[in-house]
């Protein structure tokens, strides 16, 4: 493993993310292109969400049956395929059918990184797999202006042909250095599938952290699923270029993640957990002033105002969010080491279906009562998380969980 080699991994990771929260600053570019109602445009949303929460549950156990080179090239073959097909679905069940199949083979990422940590021993693997997921991490972060950028200059459907091409740059350098590697005879894959199950109930850590995460996801969800359309509205008026430009905000949120980690070493998980879930609510609580005037705040009488608010809002909810996260999967690899992979990507898989529920529901919010709606659901998720938290024993008596 060189240094090139570890930068390669990592920026391939952060380029298989790119797609999966491509759609949500695009919702008003591609709903009305496409069809979709007031009401079924978070669908889009949702859709590469709930893809890749299948993906990780159903597709990433592969590679410990097949052989994890062509399992990984398949994938990501199969994942070009279906970004093309987005790009020129005609209509709004294919492009939903394409959507979903998109975050199904983004799940790939999960394949990559147990891949690249065998190529190092036991003593550097840890250093590797951070500096590989912090490519994921920022492919996460940047991946919302990103889209908005490329649509603004292509169209959405130019945009996810770019994602297509750019997936196929990655397939090919993977082609080149991917080892080939055949797991142990023996298990099968329906085993393995089962064992999920197995661990779900014998693991209260990984329930409980990924229904933490799953309610904190959903916030995150109907927040930058609606936020776009709230930005798009008066009295701020943003085009994709201003849209793009407001989410790089929510990069600031990845300070985070270190903190947590550190917190969690030293036996804080419980109280920093609820402090995750409170930040959110704090975010969301000055979401509603500053886009739907509570407090006494006129959004229309100081927009400027209002505006730099709700980006302080989105990067206070990204600093929860990811806190929350990154806490949680601590704990979870914690709590059984000979099955982190599995656990790792029951914990992933079972959050994301929470952001898929949160973006589902962020149309049907906004239609019924604007943005008011979408922050009082997103305060609801993450209240049932901070009540749930605060019902938790000390680190001590959970097992630092």
């Amino acid at each position: 493993m060189t240094a090139r080699l570890e930068l390669l991994f990592t920026a391939a990771v952060g380029v298989i993310v790119l797609p999966l929260y491509a759609p949500q600053p695009l919702i008003d570019r591609i709903g009305p292109s496409l069809g979709f109602s007031l009401r079924t445009e978070s669908l889009i949303a949702m859709a590469s969400m709930a893809g890749y929460a299948a993906g990780l549950v159903l597709l990433v156990p592969l590679i410990d049956v097949f052989e994890n080179r062509r399992a990984v090239l398949s994938t990501l073959l199969a994942d070009v395929i279906a970004l093309a097909s987005v790009a020129a679905a005609p209509a709004p069940a294919l492009f939903l059918l394409a959507v979903f199949a998109v975050g199904f083979a983004t799940s790939a990422i999960q394949m990559v990184v147990p891949v690249a940590a065998n190529l190092v021993g036991e003593a550097h693997r840890g250093r590797l797999i951070g500096n590989v997921m912090s490519g994921l991490m920022i492919g996460i972060l940047v991946s919302r202006p990103l889209a908005s950028f490329a649509a603004d200059a292509f169209g959405w459907r130019g945009a996810y042909a770019l994602d297509a091409v750019a997936v196929a740059g990655v397939g090919l350098a993977l082609q080149r250095v991917l080892p080939r590697r055949r797991p142990a005879a023996g298990v099968t894959y329906a085993a393995l599938i089962a064992s999920l199950r197995m661990l779900l109930t014998e693991q209260p850590v990984l329930r409980r952290r990924a229904l933490y995460q799953a309610l904190c996801m959903a916030a995150f969800g109907i927040f930058w699923t609606a936020v776009a359309l709230r930005l798009a509205a008066p009295p701020f008026g943003l085009d994709l270029v201003g849209i793009a430009l407001f989410a790089l905000s929510g990069v600031g949120g990845a300070i985070i993640a270190p903190i947590a980690g550190w917190a969690g070493d030293r036996g804080w998980t419980t109280p920093a957990t609820r402090l995750a879930h409170a930040t959110v609510i704090a975010a969301l609580l000055l979401a509603g002033a500053a886009g739907a005037g509570w407090f006494g705040l006129d959004p229309s009488a100081q927009p400027g105002l209002s505006l730099g608010l709700l980006a302080a809002a989105a990067i206070m909810l990204d600093i929860g969010v990811i806190g929350d996260q990154t806490l949680g999967r601590r704990a979870v690899n914690l709590a059984c080491p000979q099955a982190r992979g599995r656990l790792n990507g029951l914990y992933t898989g079972l959050f994301f279906v929470g952001g898929g529920v949160g973006s589902a529901l962020a149309g049907i919010a906004w239609a019924q009562a604007g943005w008011t709606l979408v922050c009082i659901v997103g305060i609801g998720f993450v209240a049932m998380a901070l009540a749930l938290s605060s019902m938790e024993r000390s680190d001590a008596a959970v097992g630092n969980g």
